[in-house]
């Protein structure tokens, strides 16, 4: 009885270890699955801006452009450092092919077939069209080659296991392509997109789980900032209830409150590129954002005295 039990156990061990690997295996774009195209490389410096990749990439004290990366993030689950993205060959991604690209960008896998860590939010790029991903790496090959590479990860176990990685995507990423709404305008279609998409908004606005997912009940609604100090505000009607579009629309453009304050914080950095976005783009993602029904996010403790 003993030994049925133990070759049970071993064959339903080695089951659930056979499904797991399945459903972490890596998601890949291969070059066929791309077909021919030009790229924009306007629209990919568009891109690039409203995907805010200078925010994490760009070295610290240098211009938007020079994508370096060694930006520290830090979490509960340790502290990440973007890496370099520059177009050079050895320490960037000069080497890399398109599809390369779109796998990393869209689907979190890097060019060896391991998976990346969430803090680069694939979850949210996933959503973006192949156009806009492949017109962002033509314009990123215009832009200076950096060398150097920033220091590894510091994640400790069972986190630095990248194959778990997979698991989470299995559970918390939704890579549906975005789906515009034949209800609403073609501007709040332009601005969903946007603030889900390339904006990544969701990826701050938003409690996480213990395990780092988007509590997605509470999507924009606020909570503490991921990157362990503040708090990031609700940005549903609960929280811009008494914003106008054109007010939130100028905040992106210009980082100014309707109180006459200024962001501050990791939004700056985020200001520093929605600023570049043409006034159609700021309009969109302020119609979008408005329309977001009210939502209470979890409670902000007190401060200490």
């Amino acid at each position: 009885m003993f030994r049925k039990l133990f070759l049970l156990a071993i064959v339903a061990l080695a089951a659930g270890l056979g499904v797991f690997w399945f459903v972490t295996v890596p998601a890949v774009v291969s070059a066929e699955a791309l077909p021919a195209y030009s790229p924009n490389i306007a629209n990919g410096q568009a891109v690039f801006n409203a995907g805010g990749c200078a925010s994490c990439h760009a070295v610290v004290g240098e211009p938007r452009t020079m994508l370096g990366g060694g930006l520290a993030i830090p979490s509960p689950f340790g502290t990440f450092y973007a890496p370099n993205i520059s177009p050079h060959k050895q320490n960037g991604i000069g080497s890399w092919s398109e599809a390369n690209f779109v796998t990393a960008v869209k689907h979190g896998t890097s060019p060896n077939g391991e998976h990346y860590y969430p803090s680069f939010p694939y979850g949210s790029y996933t959503h973006a069209t192949d156009n806009d991903i492949r017109d962002l790496f033509a314009y990123i090959k215009t832009l200076p080659p950096l060398s150097g590479r920033p220091r590894s990860h510091d994640v400790n176990f069972p986190f630095n296991v990248r194959r778990l990685i997979g698991g989470w995507k299995f559970l918390f990423m939704d890579d549906k392509p975005f789906a515009p709404d034949p209800k609403q305008s073609a501007a709040w279609n332009r601005g969903a997109y946007l603030v889900n998409g390339l904006g990544h908004c969701a990826e701050c606005h938003s409690p996480r789980n213990f395990l780092g997912g988007i509590v997605s009940s509470q999507r924009f609604a606020g909570g503490p900032n991921p990157e362990g100090e503040g708090w990031v505000p609700n940005i549903t009607q609960k929280g811009l209830k008494d914003w106008s579009e054109k007010e939130l629309a100028w905040f992106l453009k210009t980082g100014e409150l309707p109180s006459g304050d200024t962001a501050g914080g990791s939004m700056a950095r985020v200001i520093k590129n929605t600023s570049q976005l043409s006034e159609e783009d700021l309009a969109a993602m302020a119609a979008y954002i408005k329309s977001l029904p009210a939502v209470d996010g979890p409670v902000r403790p007190k401060k200490k005295t």
